[in-house]
């Protein structure tokens, strides 16, 4: 099959759907590929380089839909780029059939079939192809470099001989994988950052990248994100009453707000109203994600920055990824090389599109004269966050010094009961076995007992980098071991071969795992 790459004609967008690298390896799948002259540049990548990786260079756009039999783009089409598509040829770009009707019923009025890159399954097996996170982790990232970009402060805190700077306060709303990203750019920048979602299961996640999470006091619980596609749901009235309330007492503590709150096929929620922005002090930043949705402020302009009388900027820049066109389009083309991978199983460069699997047919939009959108629910559940724990509650000296003390007379128990179970095992022996062992028993003995309190007290996440110390332990065994071994005691001779199978045992796997260990952290 020809694969064929258009230059992106939306106004400002910066990206493409194939880079020289994925071209690469989409021809290791058996295809061909080809690409609109120019179509590279603006991401940075030029004609030649796309030569050189063994793509054909075609003069216009023309030329590739009439050449390629699927097609790749990173914006939907426009209307009369639909109208170009052929019967039985592919398109596999961003869509948005939920708000495209008149872009569906052309595709299906010309035969053709639409892979909608934003319908996607969110499920395990579907990550690599899940174009929407890509895009939406750098839109998160990039989020915080424009509100530094326009903050006139610090981000992190700083103690100098002119004074002492305090950090800046983030707040994110909305820990989607956009907000995630805001969240680890934020903290890594050293602000001190809070953030708040509907959806209560990922607290631990925004607590564990170094954010505080924002708790509401109401007894709603958000839809689980296993039921929406791994998505929040939208909210009661009560509860989004409560939400408000919440973000105004902290609008004027922030410095700057970043929001990404998204329902799928709906508006953006209005999240941040224009008394919320009155509140804050002069110089802070609105930074609105949701701006190409309407916008999760209500001053938000699309596409464009705006101070308010009260001196705070409220950016609404729609193109976030595309501000980053070549990491931008080295992700979304991987995401494409995935797609195109399950959609040509042989690697033989034949397209069989299974509509049996969840994951083409979830971002299957148009096939065969049809409109196969809205796809049916995915067989496997949605990616979705553990439910929280339940904070513990802070316990009081006295408890404290309970708990301890219990913990001791356990501990006290068990000593007690290993050693009045040894000492009955030393007078059997010694009943038993002769002279000449009693000597190398006990010292066995001793040598278990001490090797388990090493060993047993030490944290499971440092068993794996003291492997090294314990093959060291091994080896000081096994040379013992094969000292008794030639003993003319019969018992002595089992447990120095048993001594010896097992401390080769821990060497080897030892040094097993060490290395599989060390080769994770070196250059491929």
């Amino acid at each position: 099959m020809k694969i064929g790459a258009l230059r992106e004609i939306f106004e400002g967008e910066n990206r493409v759907a194939m880079t020289p690298d994925s071209a690469t390896q989409l021809q290791k799948l058996g295809h061909v590929c080809v690409i609109e002259s120019g179509a590279g540049q603006k991401a940075g990548f030029t004609d030649d380089a796309y030569r050189s990786a063994g793509v054909e260079v075609l003069a216009d756009a023309a030329a590739v839909v009439a050449a390629a039999d699927v097609l790749v783009k990173v914006r939907g089409p426009e209307k009369a780029e639909a109208e170009q598509l052929r019967n039985g040829q592919t398109l596999i770009s961003f869509f948005w059939p939920a708000q495209n009707a008149e872009l569906l019923e052309i595709c299906k009025e010309r035969g053709a079939t639409v892979v909608a890159m934003d319908m996607v399954p969110r499920i395990s097996r579907a990550q690599k192809m899940d174009a929407l996170s890509s895009m939406a982790n750098i839109a998160g990232y990039r989020a915080v470099i424009e509100a530094g970009n326009n903050f006139g402060r610090f981000f992190t805190g700083q103690v100098t001989a002119a004074g002492k700077v305090p950090p800046a306060k983030v707040l994110v709303v909305g820990a989607g994988v956009a907000g995630l990203a805001a969240i680890g750019t934020s903290t890594s920048l050293g602000a001190v950052t809070l953030a708040f979602d509907v959806r209560p299961e990922v607290a631990e996640q925004i607590e564990s990248m170094g954010a505080e999470f924002v708790y509401l006091d109401f007894a709603e619980q958000q839809t689980d994100g296993a039921a929406t596609g791994g998505y929040a749901a939208p909210s009661s009235p009560e509860f989004r009453e409560a939400q408000l309330k919440k973000f105004r007492e902290l609008a004027p503590e922030v410095d700057i707000v970043i929001t990404t709150a998204l329902i799928p096929g709906r508006p953006a929620p209005k999240l941040w109203t224009e008394d919320m922005v009155r509140m804050m002090k002069r110089g802070s930043v609105i930074v609105d994600l949701a701006a190409e949705r309407g916008g999760n402020c209500d001053l938000t302009v699309p596409d464009q920055k705006i101070v308010t009388d009260n001196g705070v900027t409220i950016v609404g820049y729609t193109d976030f990824p595309s501000r980053m066109a070549t990491q931008a389009s080295t992700l979304y083309s991987t995401n494409i090389r995935h797609m195109l991978t399950d959609l040509t199983p042989k690697k033989d460069g034949v397209i069989n599109h299974n509509m049996e699997d969840d994951v083409i047919r979830g971002a299957t939009v148009t096939k065969d004269g049809s409109i196969t959108w809205p796809p049916p629910p995915p067989k496997v559940q949605a990616i979705a966050a553990a439910k929280p724990k339940e904070k513990a509650r802070e316990l009081t000296p006295e408890e404290k010094r309970a708990q301890e003390m219990a913990a001791f007379k356990a501990q006290t128990r068990s000593q007690v009961g290993l050693l009045v179970i040894g000492g009955a095992l030393m007078l059997l022996v010694g009943y038993v076995a002769p002279a000449s062992f009693i000597s190398h028993f006990i010292v066995f003995v001793l040598s278990c007992f001490v090797g388990f309190q090493v060993i047993w007290n030490v944290s499971h996440s440092l068993h794996t980098p003291l492997m090294a110390v314990t093959n060291a332990i091994s080896s000081i065994i096994i040379v013992g071991a094969l000292l008794q071994i030639g003993s003319g005691s019969w018992l002595v001779i089992v447990l120095a071969a048993l001594s010896v199978l097992m401390a080769g045992v821990n060497i080897f796997g030892g040094f097993m795992v060490t290395r599989r260990m060390l080769a994770m952290f070196q250059k491929s």
